[in-house]
């Protein structure tokens, strides 16, 4: 599934907790109709998720799909320190599964902890209207999550590619051609395109009209500017390039975008 999809769901968390378990900790077969997302802060646990055996230890990221069944235990030498998060999607779509294999490594950042006290926090209080930021809190979670998966780490893009993206998004009102990025990256305009591709997951036009069409979508949304001066000023000198594209991008026309906004 295009993960994009996931932009979709809402969770509701119905269970966190600060788990430091005692040597005998254990938890019964079952089938679950949930998703467990647990992060393993120390220590170590063996679970058995549709009969398959696996083993978690400190800075795993432990993920159980709804419909699994499920037993766990802890090692007496070494209890399990985690926290985990027990949530379903809201209906219809609570079959839809996070991309995670049952265990992950190395995806439990500084930023994420971070997050996770912040949410423990908020949980523990509960003030009102505590379910608004700690589904805030979980979906900051899940964004870093998902972007650490389907993109590549920040200290791993080529500082070239990170500099044309940058450029495109300051002057996307520009003429901007990949023979001009290229230059810009001391490459050739053929494997400057090969490897913008292979960075960003979209070639430079494709990448080029998300940035304008998302500012144009904005720009049509304030209702300060009409369909042709949204055009212009977002470098479309077609304004039939510019409809067709936004209709194929959003799925309804600019001028519908603009009509949202008006009383």
């Amino acid at each position: 599934m295009d993960l994009a999809y996931h932009e979709h769901l809402i969770p509701q968390i119905f269970l966190f907790v600060d788990r430091k378990c005692f040597a005998d900790w254990s938890i019964g077969k079952a089938k679950i109709d949930f998703h467990d997302l647990t992060f393993v802060i120390s220590g170590k646990a063996c679970y058995y998720i549709n009969e398959e055996k696996v083993i978690v230890e400190a800075g795993d990221l432990l993920y159980i799909p709804e419909g699994c069944t499920r037993e766990a235990h802890t090692f007496e030498e070494s209890p399990m320190h985690c926290y985990p998060f027990n949530f379903h999607w809201v209906a219809p779509y609570n079959d839809v599964h996070l991309p995670f294999g049952y265990v992950s490594k190395k995806m439990i950042t500084k930023e994420i902890l971070d997050y996770i006290r912040e949410f423990k926090q908020v949980w523990m209080n509960r003030r009102p209207f505590y379910t608004f930021e700690a589904r805030a809190l979980f979906e900051l979670i899940l964004h870093r999550l998902l972007s650490d998966y389907h993109l590549p780490s920040a200290t791993t893009i080529d500082p070239r590619i990170k500099n044309a993206t940058y450029y495109i998004n300051e002057h996307y009102s520009d003429d901007i051609t990949v023979g001009i990025l290229a230059e810009q990256a001391n490459l050739n305009t053929v494997y400057f395109g090969k490897l913008f591709k292979e960075t960003t997951g979209s070639t430079c036009k494709e990448y080029l009209n998300r940035i304008r069409i998302n500012n144009a979508e904005m720009m049509l949304s304030s209702g300060d500017f009409n369909v042709s001066e949204t055009a212009e000023r977002c470098g479309f000198h077609d304004i039939s390039y510019f409809s067709n594209l936004f209709k194929m991008m959003r799925g309804y026309s600019p001028s519908s975008a603009r009509n949202k906004q008006e009383p």
